[in-house]
């Protein structure tokens, strides 16, 4: 007597067989596609970058690179030029790890593509201050103990130095109450303005102590 059990498992093991033997004879024709006069084309072969000529200067030095236009301004710094002090965090403009000064403005350099700033003059964290010759505020950070790992310090810094300037020019933030008042400082103004650098270790109330002590306000925080 023959067990209907075994009929069920031999017909699936069948089955199953036959479903792999088609796959694998269907999928590398389906890989290669169909070539003019009926066969089989060659595999596809990636086509060489399209690269330009970008000019800029970089913390005043003058640089002309050839790089593939969909290079960011993160990775031809990092990857182009060695100046390894911006960090690539998050790679999608959420942690600020990135962040550098262009034409006196901040942003998050991993968001923007190097072809975009002909011409421009782009200040990183090796530019504000070296060992021997402290930016006001690295210094201040160092005092205040505005850091623990310290990835993000460099994008925390290159923003402090950007917030403060954007404070002088009377740039208002989306929490300033009074656009009249000036300077335009207060502890909610800097956490508006800094939100945009994430500290994973939390040094948060020492970052604003650095700021308001190179801000020249004291008790803000």
């Amino acid at each position: 007597m023959i067990d209907s059990s075994d009929i069920n498992h031999t017909r699936r093991n069948v089955l199953i067989g036959g479903a792999l033997s088609a796959t694998a004879t269907v999928l590398p024709a389906m890989a290669q596609g169909p070539s003019p006069d009926g066969g089989h084309a060659a595999p596809a072969t990636t086509p060489p970058p399209v690269t330009t000529k970008v000019a800029l200067r970089v913390n005043g030095q003058r640089y002309e690179m050839d790089l593939d236009t969909r290079t960011t301004v993160l990775d031809m710094l990092r990857e182009h030029m060695r100046l390894t002090g911006t960090k690539k965090g998050c790679d999608q403009g959420q942690c600020g790890a990135c962040t550098v000064i262009v034409d006196g403005r901040r942003i998050n350099s991993c968001l923007s593509l190097a072809v975009m700033h002909e011409g421009a003059d782009i200040t990183t964290i090796e530019g504000l201050g070296a060992p021997g010759k402290l930016h006001p505020m690295q210094a201040a950070f160092v005092k205040h103990d505005g850091y623990q790992c310290g990835y993000c310090t460099p994008g925390q810094i290159c923003s402090s130095v950007a917030a403060l300037d954007e404070l002088k020019r009377g740039i208002p933030s989306h929490v300033s109450a009074d656009l009249t008042a000036q300077p335009l400082l207060s502890p909610t103004e800097l956490r508006e303005r800094m939100s945009g650098n994430i500290c994973r270790c939390g040094a948060y109330s020492n970052i604003i102590d650095a700021i308001t002590e190179v801000a020249g306000v004291k008790g803000a925080a």
